[in-house]
């Protein structure tokens, strides 16, 4: 089923009013009610739910655009539509910091819809990050019957099957071997991660460099093979670290081995059998040995136990 299919003209609404996201909310379903009845019986319970999922995590992607969602007991419907903001109001991103939205998917469906909601996200994503001229070519007419041709055009296609795709995020971007430690702790800081990918200058998959590596470079080389360093009493680690953070660079100190990586069409199954089995808490996405992104084992948990 295409992307497409999910909607209609009607369901998408030109220069929506709104100060706040609330506002853009209560508008967009006063929109929607004009032309579907179960919209307009059940607005207010549409409106608390969504407001109830935004405020336990943002569904902003990025990009200026938002995905807000809800799912309804007994709700026998998917609801698919588009909105272009009036005023830029603002949304947080992942690193907590407010960036203006121009462009809002609203999403509702029946409570085990689950897979529907993610798939459908997942096709919204892929057009709004990774076709970008075109998603600026919706953007620049804000029209109805543009957005519809355009999608058409596009053939995004919303399969049953979650696979990698669905689940990666491509906000950690990978670093480089020349990359410095003190940029690598800088990236493990900001990101909020233990980990990072490393790559060369094709993006080819090389290894990760992660926190371990970091300390293991602090400590002094000698306390690696012994038991117990509670009898040290002088010496302290980390001195190598500091003074040579800011010229010694990752190549010889990122990790090769024990790490898992997938094929971007891995199923969710396969996932999540390997974070049931294997101990780690990310696995690496990989296109013909190429980065595109990495699942964190919490991922399944947002996207597919409580999306």
């Amino acid at each position: 089923m295409k992307l497409s299919s999910y909607l209609s003209e009607d369901k998408i609404i030109s220069n929506l009013k709104g100060e706040t996201f609330e506002e853009l909310i209560t508008n967009l379903l006063k929109e929607l009610a004009k032309t579907n009845k179960q919209v307009k019986v059940e607005q207010e319970i549409m409106k608390r739910a969504i407001l109830k999922r935004e405020s336990e995590a943002s569904t902003y992607i990025g990009n200026g655009v938002a995905i807000p969602h809800a799912r309804l007991e007994y709700f026998d419907d998917i609801i698919v539509s588009i909105a272009f903001p009036e005023k830029h109001v603002t949304m947080k991103n992942v690193m907590g910091e407010e960036e203006p939205v121009d462009f809002i998917v609203l999403i509702v469906a029946d409570v085990l819809k689950n897979k529907n909601i993610l798939k459908i996200m997942s096709g919204i994503s892929r057009l709004c990050l990774k076709n970008k001229d075109v998603f600026k070519e919706i953007l620049k007419y804000k029209s109805p019957e543009k957005t519809i041709e355009i999608l058409n055009k596009m053939k995004i296609e919303i399969d049953h099957n979650i696979t990698a795709e669905d689940l990666f995020t491509t906000s950690i971007l990978p670093a480089k071997e020349n990359n410095t430690l003190e940029d690598i702790a800088k990236r493990i800081i900001m990101d909020r991660v233990s980990g990072i990918p490393v790559v060369d200058n094709h993006n080819n998959f090389l290894g990760e460099i992660t926190e371990r590596e970091l300390i293991s470079f602090g400590m002094p080389k000698h306390t690696t093979i012994l038991n117990d360093l509670s009898f040290l009493t002088v010496g302290e680690p980390f001195e190598n670290y500091l003074v040579n953070e800011k010229i010694t660079t990752i190549k010889d100190l990122y990790r090769t081995e024990g790490i898992i990586t997938i094929d971007k069409d891995a199923s969710l199954m396969e996932i999540s059998y390997i974070f049931m089995n294997k101990g780690v808490t990310r696995i690496y996405v990989l296109e013909n040995n190429k980065y595109v992104g990495l699942i964190f084992r919490s991922d399944i948990i947002k996207k597919i136990l409580h999306i």
